[in-house]
């Protein structure tokens, strides 16, 4: 994949949201060019929950409603559900061979939170159909490096390299939100990405 005008534009969005920059919101979603928003818009805005809790989804719901919404669902879509099976094969490709210890970790932690995780974040979100897993990873890791979570955003860059992107594509996406962060915290997101250069 090539990091396209409108993944540039969900990731602007998607790291607008958690850090609740409502007027960029605001912006984007009435400068938005025809044909958008769509699915890949409405499954962008839905993920960022994980990211940035839910208080932040209830706002940027009712900001984008305001500024013209973000278009009428499809039935296909309402009947769209992530699994299970698909979250764990998800969480597989993501976190390759640090798949088995990244359980055991969150399960240390808290197996109700590890429970959680499986079922609700990777099985009934990410695993959902109408964006592509390397997308979704590629968003993760502008949110991520916007609110600092450097652990999280090497597991989430690392991710979207195993699902198919490109390390440019990292490199553009991190780009596109490079105003929204610190310079300290956007060449910290650089250094991290560069890890993985090789692995695209």
């Amino acid at each position: 994949m090539s990091a396209s005008d409108k993944l540039l534009r969900l990731a602007r969005l998607s790291t607008a949201i958690v850090l609740g920059d409502w007027e960029l919101v605001h912006t984007l979603r009435t400068d938005a060019p025809d044909g958008e928003p769509d699915r890949e818009w409405r499954e962008a805005v839905l993920q960022t929950h994980l990211f940035g809790g839910f208080p932040r989804l209830v706002e940027a719901y009712g900001r984008l409603a305001d500024a013209g919404g973000l278009g009428d669902p499809t039935p296909e879509e309402h009947e769209a559900t992530g699994s299970a099976e698909r979250g764990a094969q998800l969480f597989d490709r993501i976190y390759g061979e640090g798949a088995t210890p990244v359980r055991q970790m969150l399960t240390t932690h808290s197996p109700d939170y590890a429970a959680m995780i499986a079922e609700h974040a990777y099985g009934r979100v990410l695993s959902r159909p109408g964006l592509a897993a390397s997308t979704r990873e590629l968003l993760a890791s502008c949110m991520l490096a916007a609110l600092g979570q450097d652990r999280q955003l090497a597991s989430h860059a690392r991710g979207a390299i195993r699902c198919g992107a490109t390390f440019d594509d990292l490199h553009a996406c991190l780009g596109a939100v490079r105003d929204l962060m610190t310079p300290e915290r956007y060449e910290r997101s650089l250094r991290i990405a560069e890890r993985f250069r090789r692995d695209a």
